[in-house]
């Protein structure tokens, strides 16, 4: 009795995978406010589902393609008006504050927990290098550091 039910839960699941891949290409086409009415309206399991589609895809992606997902978020972000920029910083406090104490507790746990996991696999991957790979990954490190004076120049902003 129970091959029956796990076949039609994988069916089901299986079904609602091409929407959940359509909902992510509509997702960049959707206002915050639209994005965020359709994510709370997705099941857990969708919700899970697209995470994890998302978070694959990042991590598939090239370097190069990376650097443009971010200059496109920065030339979005640089072509909003002051109000608009404001009006997103309220939003996401808005959010915070929304939360009940236990709530903020467990997102300041999580955070800290995927800082801790993040700086862990970074020194990983840094103790798993080469002295060659770990000068090649220096040098680029400067380079972006470079590149990123740069943009605060053009833009008037003090440097750090």
């Amino acid at each position: 009795m129970r091959t029956p039910r796990f076949i039609i839960a994988a069916a089901l699941l299986a079904m609602t995978m091409p929407a959940i891949a359509q909902d992510n290409d509509d997702l960049a086409n959707m206002t915050p406010e639209q994005r965020r009415a359709h994510i709370e309206s997705l099941s857990d399991d969708e919700r899970k589902a697209l995470r994890e589609e998302r978070r694959a895809h990042r991590e598939n992606m090239s370097d190069e393609e990376r650097q443009a997902m971010r200059d496109e978020r920065r030339a979005r972000w640089e072509g909003m008006s002051d109000e608009e920029r404001q009006a997103m910083r309220d939003a996401r406090g808005t959010r915070w504050e929304g939360l009940s104490d236990e709530e903020r507790q467990q997102a300041r746990e999580r955070m800290r927990e995927q800082r801790d996991s993040k700086r862990q696999a970074k020194r990983e991957r840094w103790d798993s290098m080469t002295e060659e790979e770990r000068e090649a990954a220096r040098e680029k490190r400067r380079d972006r550091n470079e590149q990123r004076r740069m943009r605060q120049d053009d833009r008037g902003e003090p440097q750090q």
